[in-house]
């Protein structure tokens, strides 16, 4: 069993940038794929950013590529999701979620979520 917890999300200008957290629990935290995923209204849940459950490497959505950068403090079981040159498109609730798999850009892969944390981004 797994648990998340999101926070940072906040309103800030176009260009500005934000840092969400996902604080994560659970006995076999240390076997999962850690994914973040974002819905704005009237979309499809998007991929944003990965991590592999070896932690090897980190991968993203081509629409965040070079913008976001995600990581990881094992001591703090936490992934973190820095977001620069934020733009109005990124508005969206942003999720934080895990699965015992390596790695996927399928929301349907993974079987944990957190409650979301709202990002909006003014122009």
């Amino acid at each position: 069993q797994v648990q998340l917890v999101e926070s940072g999300g906040g309103l800030v200008q176009a260009g500005g940038s934000l840092r969400l957290s996902c604080a994560a629990s659970g006995r076999t935290f240390s076997s999962y794929a850690m994914g973040w995923f974002r819905q704005a209204p009237g979309k499809e849940r998007e991929f944003v950013a990965g991590i592999s459950w070896t932690g090897t490497y980190t991968y993203y959505g081509e629409s965040v590529k070079g913008r976001f950068t995600m990581s990881g403090d094992n001591a703090k079981n936490t992934v973190y999701l820095q977001m620069n040159s934020l733009k109005p498109e990124d508005t969206a609730v942003y999720y934080c979620a895990a699965g015992r798999i390596i790695e996927d850009t399928n929301w349907e892969k993974y079987d944990y979520w957190g409650q979301g944390t709202q990002v909006i981004v003014s122009s």
